[in-house]
Parts: structure tokens; sequence; C-alpha cells
């Protein structure tokens, strides 16, 4: 069965996006942990989680994906921004337990002229110490389009940052659909070849979820533009090619595109009739 959901709004709580999730057909969803262009977050409602993880439990959904804020950047040249970063991401962690065995997923950040080592020094900093032997979340670094001087555009940048991580176990990959081809990643042509390359660099065993995405740009464009599905750069088969492949099905599937929640609907019901179990 695909495992595919899409991004939804926390403004009315979690109940309200396990129930989002069924109208649409998703057996899953992505939320931001907090305001995705600042930081605050709400306070947890235990009852509201309780109810989200019956909803779950009751309808089969598999692991949901909780995101970082794009304010969130451990790579920073600014001390405060990293401090913020650190704090953030600890609240998140600890929130996190509320809603057990899930993933929480971040873009690793952007350098801002540093230089790529000392990114993925600060980086690796951060997630020795914010990750903990006793959580039950596992931490996904996303791959990135390489636009500017962000940390992530390629395969050995993600397994630098991993390789060096202390309790690398609570660690994992999200691969950005859209990111990965504006990156220079050929999914379109030689999906085969790309996964071996994952493989071979990072370990297929630490891809945990897949940010399934359309581009509004070329090939090698460094853009990171999502387009609905079927509509942008990959087209629809790809993407079908993508949900179908047997080292990928399996995976929980989560769409960012420009959408409404109808428009979602609407991509899901298209994929399940493109799945092939």
């Amino acid at each position: 069965m695909l495992n595919i959901g899409c991004h939804l709004s926390t403004t009315k709580g979690f109940e309200n996006m396990g129930k989002e999730a069924l109208s649409i057909g998703a057996n899953t969803f992505q939320f931001f942990t907090r305001n995705p262009r600042g930081g605050k977050a709400k306070a947890i409602d235990e009852k509201d989680v309780a109810a989200l993880l019956r909803i779950m439990e009751e309808n089969k959904f598999t692991t949901i994906l909780a995101h970082a804020p794009y304010t969130l950047n451990a790579c920073s040249a600014e001390e405060n921004t990293r401090k913020f970063a650190l704090e953030m991401m600890t609240d998140d962690l600890l929130r996190m337990e509320y809603l057990p065995n899930n993933l929480y997923n971040f873009h690793p950040g952007s350098h801002v002229k540093q230089g790529v080592e000392v990114g993925i020094n600060y980086i690796v900093d951060m997630l020795n110490a914010v990750i903990k032997p006793q959580q039950t979340t596992t931490v996904l670094l996303e791959t990135m389009a390489g636009k500017g001087t962000e940390v992530g555009r390629n395969f050995e940048e993600i397994a630098e940052i991993i390789n060096r991580v202390e309790l690398k176990e609570h660690m994992g990959v999200c691969l950005d659909t859209c990111h990965v081809y504006d990156a220079g990643y050929d999914i379109v042509n030689n999906l085969d070849g790309v996964l071996e390359e994952f493989d071979r660099i990072i370990g297929l065993e630490k891809l945990k979820a897949i940010h399934l995405n359309d581009s509004k740009n070329p090939f090698e464009s460094h853009k990171d533009r999502h387009e609905k599905i079927g509509e942008g750069s990959l087209g629809i088969e790809a993407i079908t090619n993508i949900i179908n492949h047997p080292k990928l099905c399996n995976l929980p599937f989560f769409l960012e595109t420009p959408n409404d929640l109808e428009g979602y609907g609407k991509e899901i019901e298209i994929l399940r009739r493109k799945a092939l179990s």
C-alpha cells in the first residue's frame, strides 16, 4: 500500500490534522513544529495529541513527519542564530516524545560564505548536543537543491554529517525529489543509478522518508521551486517510477506541492491509481 500524505497546518490542532488527512485519502502527513518563519510554538494539548494518536492507530497510519521551521540555521555565521537553532531543536525533540516513534526533519542550513566544512562542524556540534539516547524520534537531514551556500547539496555532505554524529542510530535522511533533481541527481533518467550512489555514500537504510515534489525548474538548476505532481520537469512517469521502485515503495511519501487541501486530495488519488500495490 502506498504510504502518502501532504503538509497540513497545525493551526486547528493535531486531531484536526488527522481528520484532514483521512478526508483526502492520506495515511500520513507532515506538519511544522512551530511558526515556519519565526520560532514560536503552541503549548502542547495532551488531549488533542491523544485524539490524533487514536486516529492514527485506528486507521493504520504510517509514521508522520514533523518539519523544523525554516528559521532554524545551525550553521549560521551569527552565534545568536546558532544558539536559537540549538534551543529550538532541543525543545522540538522534547515535544516530539508526545508523538513517539515518528520523524523530525530539518534543513541542514546555510554556511553564509564560511565554507562547507565550517558549516558541517556547526551542524554536527548541534546534533551531538541535542540528540539523546532515550529519544524515540529519528532526526532527518533533508537533501537540498544547492542554492546559495546551502549545506546538504550532495550525498557526500549529508554522509559526513551523519558519520560524525555520536548517536547516529537516531539519524536518517529525507530525500526531496525536487531538490535532488535540481541539485544534479538525474532521478528522471537514472533513478537506479542515483539510488546506488545514495546507498554507496550514505546507505539506503538511512533513507526514512521522501518529499514527493515536481520541479518548476530544469535539471541541475539549483533553484528549489516545487511544482504540482506531473506539471514540472520531473513529470508523472518519473514520479510513478519513484513511488513504485522496490527500494522506495514502502517509505512514507509527503507532498509539498503548491496546493490547497482539495488539490492534495486530487494528487493523492492520482498517485494511488499509479501505485502498483
